[in-house]
């Protein structure tokens, strides 16, 4: 028994300090919240933090000098100071220090314009990396066309010279930058701050409009993008209850090779539909799919195996241009005569400005609800194709 007994105490004292051990990094991983990820300057003292009801890509925390910390896909950081305010001087070197007022940006994500239009700041921009003719944003082409926003460049090849030469103030690009790393390697040497915008990587649909608010904190304009955001909350929460129509539907296009790339069920284009009390019909495609991509090319006979008893069918003409009829549809494949959405007379095509449209998220959900229910008369961004 005293043998026993003293290899139980000597076990215990072996065990004592690794449960010592793991409880302080308990505490430590457990304080890694709010408290340490301000914790950036002694010159700062934190205020509160910017409410968030949907986005979770980016944060944004506030401090009483009006210094806000913004947070990008948890680890690229910007301190947004304001007019008039100096920025502390022992910041981290990651922190990169965005001075009030941010002028003659460079935009080349181009799911930010409409946000931009939206809080009516286009003023804040000078450089686009689309032309005029690639903005389906009526005040976006009218700005190029006037001379208000000039092209820069795409992402892959900006005009280092003309924006260097006017005081570029940011360049806002899209993760397309993270393939060409050393375009933003350059910006950033000629003194050129690069926000990467990723909204896209938002799991839910109205979580890339919120980042209206982050744009809204850079421009000056919070109330303008609080009060467009909540314009799309209003738009969603007239069918937030509805209830699940049972109806599916396929959401698609016809590449140029005859195949047919559709949206993987992660997508928020197909969870869009859901909230429109729609089912995606390919409910489960790319579960097993780890990669960034958000949609996948089929063959037009495994397309036909799997979509054809699809309630309704959307054509994603945000590629290859709009359609003006079923025909032109039919055109493209003979397989689709044999569709049921077809046959039925619930085929239906989205307007050309979709994907630019990212303050209308909520708009286009609503457009889906109307469609499943028969109501097409106010139809925004979706029309039928007869």
């Amino acid at each position: 028994m005293r043998l026993r007994s003293s290899i139980q105490l000597l076990s215990l004292c072996l065990l004592l300090p690794l449960l010592f051990s793991l409880t302080a990094c308990g505490s430590e991983s457990g304080s890694t919240g709010t408290t340490d990820r301000t914790d950036i300057s002694e010159e700062l003292t934190y205020s509160h933090s910017l409410e968030l009801v949907y986005a979770q890509e980016y944060t944004v925390d506030y401090y009483e000098n009006g210094c806000a910390l913004v947070t990008i896909h948890e680890d690229s950081r910007y301190l947004v100071v304001p007019e008039g305010t100096e920025a502390p001087g022992d910041l981290a070197e990651d922190i990169v220090i965005l001075q009030q007022p941010i002028e003659n940006m460079y935009l080349v994500a181009s799911a930010v314009m409409d946000m931009f239009v939206s809080l009516d700041a286009l003023d804040a921009l000078r450089f686009s990396g689309f032309d005029a003719d690639s903005w389906y944003i009526e005040e976006a082409k009218a700005a190029m066309e006037a001379g208000d926003i000039l092209y820069a460049g795409k992402y892959s090849a900006p005009d280092y010279e003309q924006i260097l030469a006017e005081g570029c103030g940011l360049a806002i690009e899209n993760t397309m930058i993270l393939h060409s790393p050393e375009v933003k390697e350059q910006l950033e040497s000629l003194g050129i701050p690069v926000l990467v915008d990723y909204s896209s990587y938002e799991t839910e649909p109205l979580g890339r409009t919120e980042w209206v608010k982050l744009y809204g904190l850079l421009t000056g304009h919070e109330e303008e993008a609080e009060t467009a955001f909540e314009g799309q909350l209003a738009e969603f929460a007239e069918i937030e209850d509805a209830e699940d129509t049972g109806l599916t539907v396929s959401f698609f296009y016809l590449t140029t090779n005859g195949e047919a790339n559709v949206r993987k069920s992660s997508d928020y284009l197909a969870k869009m539909i859901d909230m429109a009390g729609g089912s995606y019909i390919f409910s489960d495609l790319g579960d097993e799919d780890d990669t960034a991509s958000s949609t996948m090319t089929m063959q037009m006979e495994e397309f036909y195996a799997s979509a054809r008893d699809a309630d309704y069918m959307i054509y994603n003409s945000t590629i290859d241009g709009e359609l003006s009829s079923l025909d032109e549809l039919l055109a493209k494949s003979s397989l689709l005569e044999n569709f049921k959405a077809v046959q039925d007379g619930h085929v239906y095509c989205t307007a050309k400005n979709l994907y630019q449209s990212s303050m209308e998220l909520g708009t286009i959900i609503s457009d889906i609800y109307k469609m499943l229910h028969g109501e097409t008369d106010s139809l925004t961004y979706l029309y039928e194709l007869k």
